[in-house]
């Protein structure tokens, strides 16, 4: 009887492994023979060969080899769904602490981090047999800070995709973002805001009330990313003043960065269309009184993000919303609120100062990232 491998792989392996992974371990794992996964998968035996020794190369990355251990130690049985009687309900099955992460939260969490390591002097650093690994980011004046942090899980199927890549294997390992990487975040970019704006868009028909052009380039320009390789705020922080500091310090930073991350954190629950556009007003004011600025989630994160903007007013509050959470360049910012040339950037850091006395105050000293 001919096995089919599609209906193996789908039962076994989660949708975002490699091809060529997938050919390894149903060779390695499940004993199938080169030749027999060429002819289910339709392609030459040789092809099926090269990616099975290209992937076994890819077992001195400690994030790929623990993936592919982890996979394998998790695949179903082909004897367990030989058939669709005897295939097991994947709902109904134990979930245990150490599986391979599902596609959709692969993708959220990918986002996340491939847009942290795309700026300037990030790397992902991993110690062997930890559970979490984070993104560092060398602040040029020779210390580095954090500024995310990933389940163990998630970075193993982001290097055995070939998003991220380490050169030099250590007991704490540095990766770095690749040209893939670098691809699928624009994808995933892409792909996000595709969906909001056709949300957008279906909300608008809903009342009847049509779309007027500015209307609609105001939120076109709004979404544009200043930059995949850094922030406005890692931009100015690497600026000198007069007595040649830097013009932004490093808790500025950091403080920009707590916000910006709440921002986001608040963008995965289900009001996922928060309309932000209410802090550009002039006199406006969040709802985030009494709530509880410790919480978790993205609930609570909303209410961080509303509470800040509205300690910080207008102006003060426009200027962090666009640079720090929007990323729109200093440039844009100072065209778009009808500020003189290189004003921008002394109200920003002003608003910087404010939001870091913000954190201090509200959520302890260091009010630090999330991660």
């Amino acid at each position: 009887m001919r096995l089919n491998v599609e209906t193996s792989t789908a039962g076994g392996y989660p949708g975002w492994v490699p091809d060529a992974a997938r050919n390894y371990l149903h060779h390695i794992e499940e004993g199938i023979s080169i030749r027999q996964l060429a002819r289910e998968t339709g392609c030459h035996a040789s092809t099926v060969l090269r990616q099975v020794r290209k992937v076994e190369t890819l077992r001195d990355d400690p994030l790929v080899d623990a993936a592919l251990r982890k996979l394998g130690r998790h695949h179903i049985p082909k004897s367990a769904i030989s058939s669709d009687k005897d295939r097991p309900n994947m709902s109904n099955l134990p979930t245990e602490p150490h599986m391979a992460p599902d596609d959709k939260t692969l993708e959220r969490e990918a986002m996340r981090i491939l847009r942290r390591l795309c700026e300037t002097g990030a790397v992902l650093a991993v110690a062997a047999e930890m559970d979490k690994a984070v993104v560092v980011r060398d602040t040029g004046d020779g210390t580095s800070t954090r500024t995310a942090v990933v389940d163990s899980g998630i970075a193993q199927a982001m290097a055995l995709k070939d998003w991220i890549m380490c050169r030099e294997p250590a007991r704490i390992s540095r990766y770095q973002i690749t040209a893939a990487g670098r691809a699928e975040l624009n994808r995933l970019i892409a792909a996000s805001e595709n969906s909001a704006r056709g949300f957008a868009e279906a909300q608008a028909g809903f009342d009847g009330a049509p779309v007027s052009q500015e209307a609609e380039g105001d939120r076109r320009s709004k979404r544009m990313r200043y930059s995949l390789a850094e922030s406005p705020l890692t931009a100015l922080a690497r600026r000198r003043d007069h007595d040649g500091q830097p013009f932004l310090s490093e808790k500025l930073v950091s403080a920009g960065e707590r916000l910006r991350e709440d921002f986001e954190l608040a963008q995965m629950g289900p009001r996922v269309a928060q309309n932000w556009d209410r802090f550009l007003t002039a006199g406006a004011r969040g709802g985030g009184e009494g709530a509880d600025l410790r919480g978790y989630g993205p609930t609570a994160a909303r209410d961080r993000v509303a509470t800040a903007l509205s300690d910080l007013g207008p102006g003060l509050g426009d200027v962090v919303l666009r640079c720090c959470c929007y990323l729109e360049g200093m440039e844009s910012a100072e065209k778009r609120m009808g500020w003189s040339a290189r004003s921008g950037k002394i109200v920003l850091r002003i608003a910087l100062q404010r939001l870091r006395r913000h954190y201090d105050e509200v959520l302890g000293a260091g009010g630090g990232l999330i991660g």
